[in-house]
């Protein structure tokens, strides 16, 4: 014979039969104190609604943690934001360079109110497994509220565009500049699927930039492909990768990147002078004076290694690029040295100099970019 379960019924008792119970009380009494009990419960019920939303973890955020590679890019999560800022590694390196760490904590802590995503290709699910003692890096950006690594696959990422078929064709075993190329290549997909600010690894953010649709001019007759921004979709990216597919050629330095970005724009717009630091439009796209990230020519870059008696005006940057490209020498941060290098990194990156240079005596050799 089957028994059903009947649940036990606990009795009800309302608080107006509570105060019914209590003697002495007149009628206008009693609903005076029902009226009393009702808004402090009220009360109540509204604090343990804020108690428990803050308390628990919110839903609309990403928690800044490595995603298994195995899975595609989330895209309907990036694509939420607007304004993000993106740096990309096409290396198959497992741990950022300390300059890596502190352009992404700069930006990180200078727009902090966007998202920093940091595609990675090295990174796979093996890293999953206590990923922060054996990378410290990884746990020291991932500190960072609005910081998230993001593995990648170039195969996903092309999906859609024009780079895709170039991808299957090109063989880069045989490539000259493969990490550069595909990074040029990534950059303007990533843009172009997600929108938002591109910049490279070795670039430390000054101070935030509304800019939306701009690229930025490295000298009086280049575009930098190191820091520029676009909407979503924007169809100068568009024209971007297919010129790139088009029009490739591994093998002569730049031809991807700088070079791509100024026969794009000028095939647009005829470009004039830049006059004192002001800034050219080109149709709905804005053309910002060197000053704006390239304050220091790549001829000077060393100059960042310098000490210097009084430290230079970045008062019209929004961020410098710190042509890493050209360390050839693998100069590094050295403690003590007040450097412009070291004085950066104290004031935009504090704590990647903390940990990664203080905490290994100067040990952070820079990685070329």
């Amino acid at each position: 014979m089957v028994t059903a379960r009947v649940p036990l019924q606990t009795p009800q008792i309302h608080t107006c039969q509570i105060i019914a119970l209590i003697p002495g009380l007149s009628v206008r009494g009693k609903a005076r104190m029902q009226k009393w009990i009702t808004i402090a419960s009220t009360l109540f019920f509204f604090f343990a609604l804020s108690v428990i939303y803050h308390i628990s973890p919110k839903t609309n955020q990403i928690s800044p943690v490595i995603p298994s590679s195995n899975s595609s890019l989330p895209q309907k999560q990036i694509m939420n934001y607007r304004g993000s800022i993106i740096f990309v590694e096409t290396s198959d390196s497992l741990e950022p360079s300390p300059l890596a760490s502190c352009s992404v904590e700069s930006a990180a802590r200078i727009y902090q109110d966007r998202p920093v995503f940091y595609f990675m290709k090295g990174p796979t699910a093996n890293i999953r497994q206590d990923v922060n003692s054996a990378y410290p890096t990884f746990s020291l950006l991932s500190a960072l509220e609005n910081v998230y690594i993001i593995p990648f696959q170039l195969e996903i990422l092309f999906q859609g565009t024009p780079l895709l078929r170039w991808y299957h064709q090109v063989k880069p075993d045989q490539e000259v500049y493969w990490r550069h190329v595909s990074s040029d290549a990534c950059r303007y997909a990533l843009l172009w699927k997600y929108g938002g600010i591109y910049m490279d690894t070795d670039v430390i953010s000054l101070r935030p930039t509304s800019l939306e649709n701009f690229l930025t001019a490295e000298d009086l007759n280049l575009i930098g492909s190191a820091i520029f921004g676009f909407s979503r979709h924007h169809p100068f990216l568009w024209d971007c990768m297919e010129d790139f597919v088009q029009n490739y050629n591994g093998a002569d330095w730049g031809y991807q990147g700088p070079k791509l970005l100024t026969r794009r724009l000028k095939a647009l717009c005829k470009l004039g002078d830049f006059h004192d630091v002001e800034d050219l439009r080109c149709q709905n796209i804005l053309y910002l004076h060197p000053q704006r990230f390239y304050p220091l020519p790549y001829s000077e870059w060393w100059k960042y290694f310098e000490a210097w008696e009084t430290n230079p005006d970045f008062s019209n940057s929004f961020g410098l690029h710190l042509w890493n490209f050209m360390n050839k020498e693998h100069k590094t941060v050295v403690v003590g040295s007040n450097t412009l290098m070291e004085n950066l990194y104290k004031t935009n990156c504090p704590t990647t100099y903390n940990v990664l240079i203080q905490g290994t005596k100067g040990s952070g050799a820079t990685k070329e970019e």
